[in-house]
């Protein structure tokens, strides 16, 4: 699904070259639940960025289900996002006057939908969160867990390849963290390709394969091996 050959990334600070990814390589088969994890300045943001195809690489190549990325222009670039990426941010990102509904449906307005398909397919995503009784809810009648959950909804909505995590649990309380966790696992066991961006090993320790990053370069590969969660949302 996600072959990475040999990637580099470099940015000009002012006087500076940085050099954020220093020929990364990495493979990624459907069906995987990996957490990425590095330190601040590691590149593992950056990575992220490739990933999700919100950037290109300066060098090497990037094939998503056997199309190679690393050359599309910016409008290609979107069209790949909204069909083949569901994004979940830290900071939810979601539309603060917009219903759960209308941030929900925000995806399949992109892809073209009509609006009734559209809306039951938005409604039925949101049940299968937990939602069902929070629709027409605004993000700020909403705790930060079920702001989380109206985010993997609507990740969730264009049926993409990969779901793609950037620190999810990070503007959570660890209750709430835990919850959001189990319900990343239950769509990993639905058949899900998640990808987690975290410096937090704990969150890290729920998937199944830990990719380490240290100065633009891949330092460690590992599965991690450990039963299913014991109870599942």
């Amino acid at each position: 699904m996600i072959d990475i050959r040999e990637m580099t990334k470099s940015y000009i600070m002012g006087e500076q070259r940085v050099d954020a990814l220093r020929g990364v390589s990495l493979s990624i088969k459907k069906n995987e639940y990996v957490a990425i994890m590095g330190p601040s300045g590691s590149g593992k943001s950056t990575l992220m960025n490739m990933i999700g195809c919100l950037d290109t690489p300066t060098s090497g190549n990037y094939f998503l289900n056997g199309s190679d990325v690393s050359s599309l222009s910016d409008d290609e670039l979107a069209t790949v996002r909204n069909k083949e990426i569901g994004f979940v941010f830290q900071t939810f990102n979601l539309l603060p006057r917009s219903s759960c509904l209308a941030n929900v449906e925000l995806p399949l307005i992109y892809a073209g939908m009509p609006a009734t398909e559209r809306r039951e397919r938005a409604i039925k995503m949101l049940e299968s969160v937990n939602l069902g009784d929070r629709v027409h809810h605004r993000p700020n009648e909403l705790s930060g867990g079920q702001r989380q959950r109206v985010a993997v909804a609507r990740a969730l909505i264009n049926r993409p390849s990969i779901i793609l995590a950037d620190e999810p649990t990070g503007n959570l309380d660890s209750k709430t963290g835990v919850e959001i966790m189990k319900l990343f696992e239950t769509l990993y066991q639905d058949g899900n390709t998640i990808i987690l961006v975290t410096h937090e090993e704990d969150i890290a320790g729920h998937a199944r394969r830990i990719v380490r990053l240290k100065d633009g370069l891949l330092e460690s590969d590992e599965q991690v091996h450990h039963p299913a969660m014991d109870v599942l949302v």
